[in-house]
């Protein structure tokens, strides 16, 4: 009962200490002026904040950790109000690369670099997923963040997408995925070139307006969701960062499945 008392004591006086250094800076709110405390009383209570604090260190802890949490569900609320704004734009655009069954019941998307080591990583989860879910449509959007080589390395990649589709595309883009090393231009052409692509219209794609929007678009969604990193996977209402595994992606399509939701 007093930690109740004293919790509320400490809120109250929380405030007025609020009001108290807003004054201190020179600013003068009308319910500083109105304060019903008298100068001692303040100063009273600023020594019990202090006192309490010294001997009670971990209530700023606390605080801190329940702010964060606040913080973090604010932004994962927000998320989803954004990714409700951009679905459509994410999911059906014809910019973006499309692998598996292209009219199956559930999509996933996956933001993705040539140069990101955990992108390889998940690549084989991807695979997975597809040959064990013949109703599932992944969708691949270039998040070339690593640096110019990645650029290049998706330029290309989004070119090469004019000409080869499905499969087709899944050997290319497995292939530079396999690749060792960096990953620049340079490799993202010669994997294309053997694999039969019309060298002079890739040449003409990689320089095209398409190809520079369907960056763009990507990276303007990946900023609206605030993906700042790779591997990041949208499913149903939620996205998920890092290289996860097979396992919690396919519970999520097997929920969107179920309730529309990545949690049911």
């Amino acid at each position: 009962m007093l930690k109740t008392h004293l919790s509320s004591r400490l809120i109250a006086a929380g405030t007025l200490a609020v009001g108290l250094l807003i004054a201190s800076h020179g600013f003068q709110p009308g319910f500083a002026a109105e304060s019903p405390y008298s100068d001692q009383e303040k100063a009273n209570l600023g020594s019990v904040i202090k006192e309490y604090l010294l001997k009670n260190p971990e209530v700023i802890r606390d605080a801190m950790a329940e702010l964060e949490r606040r913080d973090q569900v604010a932004a994962a609320e927000q998320q989803k109000k954004t990714l409700a704004s951009v679905s459509d734009t994410l999911i059906k655009s014809e910019r973006g690369i499309v692998l598996g069954n292209p009219k199956g019941d559930v999509t996933l998307v996956e933001f993705f670099d040539y140069n990101c080591g955990y992108c390889k990583r998940s690549m084989a989860d991807l695979q997975m997923l597809m040959k064990d879910d013949p109703k599932l449509r992944i969708v691949l959007r270039d998040f070339p963040v690593l640096g110019t080589e990645s650029v290049e390395a998706s330029m290309v990649a989004v070119a090469v997408a004019n000409q080869l589709k499905g499969g087709d595309y899944l050997a290319y883009h497995s292939k530079l995925m396999e690749s060792k090393g960096r990953i620049g231009k340079e490799r993202a052409v010669q994997v294309a070139k053997e694999l039969g692509v019309d060298m002079a219209k890739l040449d003409q794609d990689i320089s095209s307006k398409q190809t520079r929007l369907a960056l763009e678009e990507t990276m303007r969604i990946a900023d609206d969701l605030k993906i700042q990193g790779t591997p990041a996977f949208v499913i149903g209402d939620e996205v998920v960062f890092g290289a996860v595994g097979r396992d919690p992606l396919a519970k999520a399509i097997e929920s969107v499945r179920t309730c529309g939701k990545a949690v049911c």
